[in-house]
């Protein structure tokens, strides 16, 4: 069966890029499984993704055959499905740090230039003037002043990065087994049935979310025309060597840094956001079953996968373990909804783990 899917996805530094300037990927998806119910998140003007049947004008768009389906894609399974490590605060403590630490040291440059002119207040002319020898060469006071507050949230990263390191190791040497989780899934939202936590962890709450994720990479080079090697589309990058493959990369667009420093395991232990995503509202932990998590006040279309558009549920639960932030995250397949889905706008985060809460 034949259907259109439309998509123009946000590339890594989204906020910073007009979407009116990306093209939309428009194709024609020949497959043996029938296509959702249509849906269209977002705008023409802005980032979007549709899912829709065929019309008559749409004849000319290219043809690619792609696999639909309900089951949660392979890639999702191994990335986006068990026990994953919270990233260090410190982590979203050092980047907000980072324009007011470049400022100050634009303005240190900026008061050293006009040292001469500031030569009668009495603090600016001592910072300003004279300097420090150390060795061979003299440094400008002002330097050891704003010098190591500019270094600040480089030391914070590296802080954080060695405690994410130590908890991702330390759980490789102890896994945590998976909760014990019953559950039946309605129209939008889950009831749990039952839910035991291992020994040791500790739940603090849960929440359904829903999103989208990367496109395929392969499929979105050959929707627009363009070979392996050539010039990637805008918001995709140029492939990495095999030894360097991060997961954004190995099903669509690794640009940037999505997570902290991960270890090596056979899988990923810090979750790399869904750069599009919606969820509902977090549930405490409940002592009497069944209760149920709702999903995003909105309803979003069922679970669907393609090369293209890849709409997923997920189930998340947020524990404490031994004083690590946890959070367990298992594939919800939620069913279709009985009518289209037309929302307004795409939900975005930030594609930094840190930044984002995935």
């Amino acid at each position: 069966m034949e259907s259109v899917q439309r998509i123009r996805y946000p590339p890594f530094d989204h906020s910073n890029i007009d979407p009116g300037s990306i093209p939309i990927i428009e194709v024609i998806v020949t497959s043996d499984s029938p296509p959702p119910t249509p849906f269209k998140i977002g705008s023409d003007d802005g980032w979007m993704v549709e899912w829709r049947g065929l019309k008559a004008e749409d004849e000319g768009l290219p043809r690619i055959q792609s696999v639909t389906t309900t089951a949660t894609l392979p890639f999702l399974m191994r990335t986006r499905n068990g026990w994953y490590i919270e990233p260090d605060p410190l982590h979203a403590k050092a980047r907000q740090l980072i324009a007011p630490t470049v400022v100050l040291l634009i303005l240190s440059l900026f008061l050293h230039a006009i040292a001469p002119a500031v030569s009668d207040v009495p603090l600016l002319s001592w910072l300003t003037q004279g300097s420090y020898k150390i060795g061979p060469l003299d440094y400008p006071k002002l330097l050891f002043v704003t010098f190591p507050i500019f270094v600040l949230p480089i030391l914070l990263r590296m802080v954080a990065n060695s405690r994410d390191i130590a908890r991702q190791n330390a759980y490789i040497a102890n896994p945590v087994p998976d909760p014990e989780i019953r559950y039946t899934v309605g129209d939008g939202w889950i009831d749990v049935l039952e839910c035991n936590m291992p020994e040791g962890v500790i739940q603090t709450h849960s929440r359904l979310q829903a999103g989208v994720a990367i496109p395929e990479r392969k499929t979105l080079l050959s929707a627009s025309n363009r070979p392996e090697g050539g010039q990637p589309p805008p918001g995709m990058s140029t492939p990495l060597p095999e030894k360097r493959i991060t997961s954004g990369e190995e099903h669509g667009t690794g640009v940037g840094e999505s997570t902290p420093l991960p270890v090596e395991y056979p899988r990923v232990l810090l979750l790399e956001p869904l750069r599009v995503r919606t969820r509902g509202p977090d549930i405490a932990v409940q002592n009497e079953f069944p209760y149920r998590i709702e999903g995003p006040p909105i309803r979003w279309p069922g679970s669907i996968y393609s090369s293209v558009i890849a709409l997923h549920w997920e189930l998340h639960i947020h524990a404490d373990w031994n004083g690590t932030r946890l959070r367990w995250v298992k594939p919800i397949i939620m069913s279709q909804t009985d009518e289209a889905v037309i929302i307004d706008n795409l939900p975005l985060r930030g594609a930094r783990s840190e930044d984002s809460d995935a």
